[in-house]
């Protein structure tokens, strides 16, 4: 018994490390590609759901919703055109958590 506890406690302190110590990475003012993920960065999702590209790799954004910035389905909507953004915020357990998303103009 006393080992099944001391087994318990072991397992459960390396997973509250583990969470504890996940990689960060703030981005400030970075200009990015932003659009949804799955049509146009073709990430694995259930739904259409915004998403970032950060020096070449993609992330999920949490604190911002797909349709903050109009309609995603429409002609120039995040699900038929990849945009440019100025973001900031960071980048936590694969997951872009926004603190601003500013939609910079197309150039054409």
């Amino acid at each position: 018994m006393k080992n099944l506890f001391f087994a318990l406690f072991i397992t459960v302190f390396a997973v509250n490390t583990n969470a504890q110590t996940a990689p960060k990475k703030e981005i400030i003012k970075q200009t990015v590609e932003i659009a949804c993920g799955e049509c146009q960065f073709k990430m694995k999702g259930k739904d259409c759901d915004l998403a970032v590209r950060i020096d070449g790799k993609p992330y999920f954004v949490d604190g911002k919703n797909i349709d903050d910035f109009g309609d995603a389905h429409g002609e120039h909507g995040f699900c038929n055109a990849i945009n440019k953004a100025e973001v900031t915020g960071e980048i936590v357990n694969n997951r872009f958590k926004a603190k601003e998303i500013k939609l910079l103009p197309n150039k054409k």
